[in-house]
């Protein structure tokens, strides 16, 4: 069964483990499961986040020097009390560090049933660490943009059948303003018939209800980032939720 396929339109946020403080995450997902979130994307700091704009790189700094790292993030995992679904997002590099098979064991036993790598392309995927990810039950999911070719959606699509794919609304780094026209929701609304029964969320530039209601038209449901983060730090976090629903 996959846990991120919903009949009702859905809405994701991106959190940093770690941030604003090393011992955060569990009131944070409370918090959001509170205020109707359908799942979460728990981001591990990472000190060079490439994918990412200058809100998550500096939340992703703070955790770092607050001391989160692999060990602890899944203590706290395995000790939430949110039954919120999770995504772990991240890159590659702390990964491999940690240990591939060690890694994705330990999302199996915390119950991260989706892992999104921006720096683990397909192809690296396919050859080297899809056993793995078959091996304990851990989904990937992947990137796309609105200029992938219908061929590679399609590719992707059947790969994360279990997960979803994550349409990056702009070729951009996260927290980078958006706008939408009726142009891009043709886009959208293609490339959701191409992902099938893949479930398609968009992110990327998602700040405002108009913009989350736009998005869940458009496809399965949208993702926000930098924009709660923002409202985190300012401790306006419960506002920014609400504004949103």
């Amino acid at each position: 069964m996959n846990q991120f396929k919903k009949a009702s339109k859905q809405l994701s946020i991106f959190v940093t483990a770690g941030y604003p403080k090393l011992n955060s995450l569990n009131d944070q997902l409370n918090l959001l499961e509170a205020n109707g979130v359908d799942f979460v994307e728990v981001g591990i700091p990472f000190s060079d986040p490439m994918a990412d704009g200058p809100t998550i790189q500096e939340t992703s700094d703070l955790a770092l020097k607050n001391g989160m790292n692999l060990e602890l993030l899944f203590e706290q995992l395995n000790e939430r009390t949110s039954t919120l679904p999770l995504v772990l997002m991240g890159y590659l590099n702390p990964v491999l560090s940690y240990g591939i098979d060690r890694f994705l064991e330990s999302c199996n036993r915390v119950g991260v049933r989706s892992v999104i790598l921006p720096d683990m392309s397909l192809e690296i995927y396919e050859r080297f660490y899809r056993d793995q990810f078959e091996k304990y039950e851990v989904f990937p999911s992947f990137l796309i943009t609105p200029t992938s070719s219908t061929q590679r959606i399609q590719r992707i699509s059947k790969v994360c059948k279990n997960s979803f794919v994550y349409l990056v609304s702009s070729n951009a780094t996260t927290g980078g303003k958006s706008t939408f026209n009726a142009d891009q929701a043709k886009t959208y609304q293609s490339i959701r018939e191409n992902c099938g029964e893949t479930p398609l969320f968009i992110g990327f530039g998602i700040d405002s209800k108009e913009k989350v209601e736009y998005v869940q038209e458009v496809s399965h449901g949208a993702i926000i980032g930098s924009a709660y983060l923002k409202a985190l730090g300012l401790n306006k976090e419960k506002d920014f939720l609400k504004s949103i629903r």
